[in-house]
């Protein structure tokens, strides 16, 4: 971006679209979300890819209400989904709010759009029998499957994101409270219950990390593969995938998500409190945790119709 351009708010205003400037905008907002608001890498590429469209979409162009709404009935045209077309407004309203901000523009050409209303889609749940037959089908006669049985029972037990998972490291446990620390999204850190059988397996399987380091000692991380290196990501989704096979649940119907859904569904079915739920979830809002409620009242109509006398049977 010239120089000039940095130093005049007023010329940066004017100029900003027959200079390209959007694109050097979009990097810098792009670096704030990542360095000053701890977005992870994922969401600010997320981030990128959405604003990348949008600007390759203006050409150009000055950004105004008719052409944010042009944009998404392109989007709808090639066939998005309306929580796409949600998400992807959601980038384009904050990055036009940043410019705001920063004073390098005056109007926000993304507030009178509506978000597209999109089809409540509750989350895949396992039944609690399910549930169980998953997190007890690793053997125990082997290292890999005692840590693979502690790895599930800690997914279930504790319903962290896959990504909190991966990150765990031994100091931020505490078998003796059966707790640990974990550090979820925008670098919110809080505390989660393990319960008995997870702290169990993962005492079983602390010996074993040992001998699958070896020699490698430069890190601290919980869980780890057969080399001794930190777990994936994709290495335990391969983990949830294998045993749920054994455990004859379809794989169509499992990912480390689902077990994490699983363990806030069946919390509560079984009477826990909505803000409980969503501390122990680590969600920012209580919105996103009062789909459950959704599942909850779901379950309670299966087991009336199949239960009652006089329920409606098809």
């Amino acid at each position: 971006m010239p120089d000039e351009l940095r130093t005049d708010p007023a010329r940066l205003r004017s100029d900003i679209h027959s200079t390209g400037a959007l694109w050097g905008l979009m990097k810098e907002y792009l670096v704030i979300l990542g360095i000053e608001r701890g977005l992870r890498e994922n969401t600010v590429f997320a981030y990128r890819r959405d604003l990348e469209e949008y600007l390759i979409f203006l050409k150009g162009r000055p950004p105004t209400p008719a052409l944010v709404d042009k944009f998404l009935v392109e989007l709808h045209r090639k066939g998005r989904a309306s929580t796409t077309i949600a998400r992807k407004l959601a980038a384009l309203r904050g990055f036009h709010r940043h410019l705001i901000a920063e004073g390098k523009a005056e109007d926000d050409p993304t507030r009178l759009t509506e978000t597209p209303r999109s089809r409540m889609t509750l989350p895949k749940a396992l039944d609690v029998h399910e549930a169980v037959r998953l997190v007890e089908t690793p053997p125990t006669d082997t290292p890999l499957g005692r840590r693979d049985r502690a790895l599930l029972e800690t997914l279930y037990g504790s319903a962290v994101r896959v990504s909190e998972l991966v990150a765990l490291n031994l100091t931020d446990l505490d078998l003796d409270t059966a707790g640990t620390i974990v550090t979820g999204k925008g670098g919110r850190q809080r505390l989660v219950l393990l319960g008995k059988p997870a702290v169990q397996a993962i005492r079983t399987y602390l010996p074993d990390r040992l001998d699958l380091c070896g020699e490698r000692r430069d890190h601290d991380i919980l869980y780890v593969n057969a080399r001794g290196a930190p777990l994936t990501r994709q290495g335990v989704f391969g983990i949830v995938r294998k045993h749920a096979i054994a455990a004859g649940i379809p794989c169509s119907r499992i990912s480390p998500h689902v077990l994490r859904h699983s363990a806030a569904t069946h919390m509560v079915e079984g009477g826990a409190d909505l803000r409980t739920v969503q501390q122990f979830l680590g969600h920012a809002g209580i919105s996103t945790t009062q789909v459950y409620t959704r599942m909850s009242l779901q379950h309670l109509q299966e087991v009336y119709v199949e239960s009652h006398p006089r329920a409606l049977r098809g």
